[in-house]
């Protein structure tokens, strides 16, 4: 047996080459440190130059307040900081570094040299270091008042940490990528390029709205802008603001996310979490979404000191700032309309949301949103009329009347939510006024599209995935407000379950009430309808019943159950929705048309599909070579 080894103290060198090891993994690694020095110093301008993607040499220059002459060496230090100096500093970290060893573990594994100036100093002054005996070298130099920071043949000592490094291209694309994110972190700071001798991007200060969205435009691409909503909410000591992509511009990979919390880039569970909730039932399956979002919060509610890397951040109260992000972004996405998406530059009022408990804001609590929708219809007869109009026979109520008490919407409940076949329709005659945003229908295409002509051109719309749509919505609307009142058959239907599938339709009765089933069972394995939804009593009620509980057996728990009631109304509303060859008259089409301009969401069906494309005049002169 050997000899147990004795406890010694790490060599600084050792000590700096371990820590590198947390903070340095590749160029792009030693950027993100750099420039977040650069940005704590005040600077207004950085510029960036860099040689075989970072490999060979990263050079930092910028504007800031630079640094005494006298604290040079002590930069170089590891645990040395400028920027906290007690535990309470610490709790409210503003400052986008304070660990203290960024420098110390670059320099153990590359050569370091920092020239600096302060306002007050006659000259410049200049320390050099390599990793082989971290001694720091001082002396006077020439430089305008910052620093500049030169970092020369990374892992040079460390030949078995060089030998992970990638291609040249891969690691000046990462490096790329840590400067975008700054940049949109950033705007009040100008941001230029090079590589290899060549200005890859130089993007100046953005002060106002129109240049903050251009610099958005430039890293994120011309694209997103187009098809990003703006956003900007406060409450509860959140401020949330920034864009958000539409359902139509979703990505094969999740590569244009970008969130910002008090100004640093993180990418955390919570925030992803709450952001693909708010997108659930518009995105397509294996689509992610895209967004530039920053989050400002009280730096003391929020700790950014949890990871070596602070790339990650723990909230004081995380459920308040999950249902906030969700909550806030659902409402835009459900705010979105076709005049909207058919309008250049897209801008949703955010109205606060009433009520002072975060949990009706986040899914537990997506009802009381969707209830907001029939008060808003119950409030405003205009509103009302038109989103009844057409083939869906919306509920009007009298003029004059400006609120549906519950009794009456109990009342009104059939006919608001009347399905399609029950109410004739009324075409809407152009002369009326400005044209609609889906404009007029004037042809049905192989029993599945619908052609419609609008202000911009021809408007294709997928009828049955956008009655889908408005379907979906009625149902959650009706849910919220009343429960879904069900209709009794005359003969009730039975149906052959297995014993598991009998047992959870028992277990769950109370469930199928609310989504207005009743059903009985009858033996094992045998259950009977006795009643349905009034909204799908022209469903096939039978494989109606098998998919719910296939849902519910698949969810488990009443509490999985509420979680997951969207996806139980949206199986509900596939049902219910019209067929593929359905012949509709003109006057149904254009019932569908307003009721889509009126629905939440409606720019996709549940499945997160598109209902609808617009095809304008120019893309059509394209197809026929006109004006060529």
């Amino acid at each position: 047996m050997s000899q147990a080894q004795r406890i010694q103290l790490l060599s600084p060198r050792l000590a700096n080459q371990i820590a590198a090891g947390e903070v340095v993994e590749r160029p792009a690694s030693v950027i993100k440190e750099l420039l977040e020095n650069s940005l704590d110093a005040g600077a207004r301008r950085i510029d960036v130059d860099v040689e075989q993607g970072g490999i060979k040499l990263l050079r930092v220059r910028d504007d800031g307040g630079g640094i005494p002459a006298d604290d040079l060496p002590l930069a170089l230090a590891r645990h040395a900081t400028s920027k906290i100096r007690d535990l309470e500093d610490l709790e409210r970290v503003m400052s986008l570094g304070f660990r203290g060893e960024a420098l110390a573990s670059i320099s153990s594994v590359a050569r370091l040299t920092m020239t600096s100036r302060t306002a007050d100093a006659e000259q410049a002054w200049q320390v050099e270091t390599e990793g082989r005996d971290m001694e720091a070298l001082v002396q006077p130099a020439a430089h305008p008042v910052g620093t500049s920071v030169e970092v020369r043949d990374l892992f040079f000592n460390t030949p078995a940490r060089r030998k992970f490094l990638r291609a040249e291209k891969t690691e000046f694309d990462h490096l790329q990528e840590v400067i975008k994110r700054l940049a949109l972190a950033r705007f009040d700071v100008a941001f230029h390029l090079r590589h290899n001798g060549k200005t890859v991007f130089a993007l100046h200060e953005a002060p106002d709205e129109i240049t903050r969205a251009r610099r958005v435009a430039s890293v994120c691409g011309p694209a997103f802008l187009k098809q990003a909503l703006p956003i900007e909410v406060e409450r509860n000591g959140l401020h949330l603001w920034g864009w958000v992509g539409l359902p139509t511009f979703s990505r094969s990979q999740a590569d244009l996310q970008y969130f910002y919390v008090n100004g640093r880039m993180v990418r955390d569970k919570l925030v992803a979490h709450a952001v693909r909730q708010a997108y659930r039932d518009v995105l397509f399956n294996g689509r992610h979404p895209t967004f530039v979002l920053f989050l400002e919060v009280d730096p003391a509610v929020v700790d950014v000191n949890v990871h070596p890397t602070k790339h990650e951040v723990r909230f004081r109260d995380g459920r308040m700032v999950h249902d906030f992000l969700y909550g806030t972004l659902h409402r835009a996405l459900g705010d979105v309309r076709p005049e909207d998406q058919l309008a250049g530059a897209i801008t949703v009022a955010m109205p606060a949301p009433s009520g002072t408990q975060a949990g009706e804001f986040g899914p537990q609590g997506e009802m009381s949103l969707a209830a907001s929708v029939l008060e808003r219809s119950a409030a405003d007869p205009a509103w009302r009329s038109s989103a009844g109009s057409g083939y869906s026979g919306g509920y009007q109520a009298p003029r004059g009347d400006s609120s549906l008490p519950t009794a009456e919407a109990q009342g009104a409940y059939r006919e608001y939510f009347a399905p399609l076949a029950e109410v004739p329709a009324v075409a809407l005659p152009e002369s009326q006024g400005d044209i609609p945003p889906l404009g007029y229908a004037i042809a049905q295409l192989k029993g599945i599209y619908i052609l419609a002509e609008n202000a911009q051109g021809l408007v294709v719309v997928d009828m049955h995935a956008a009655h889908e749509r408005i379907t979906y919505e009625r149902l959650k609307t009706a849910m919220a407000s009343e429960g879904l009142r069900g209709q009794p058959l005359l003969v009730p239907e039975s149906i052959a379950v297995s014993q598991r599938e009998a047992d959870c339709a028992e277990e769950h009765e109370a469930w199928f009430e609310r989504l207005g089933f009743e059903l009985q069972r009858f033996g094992p394995e045998s259950l009977a309808i006795r009643q349905i939804p009034v909204l799908l009593k022209q469903a096939e009620s039978s494989q109606l019943v098998r998919d719910v509980l296939a849902d519910l057996l698949e969810y488990g728990s009443s509490d999985r159950i509420q979680a997951h009631l969207n996806e139980l109304l949206g199986t509900m509303a596939c049902h219910g929705a019209i067929r593929a060859n359905r012949r509709l008259t003109l006057p149904e089409m254009n019932g569908l048309l307003r009721d889509m301009e009126h629905t939440e969401r409606s720019g996709q069906c549940n499945h997160g599909r598109p209902t609808w494309t617009q095809m304008g005049m120019d893309d059509l002169d394209k197809l026929f070579l006109r004006g060529r």
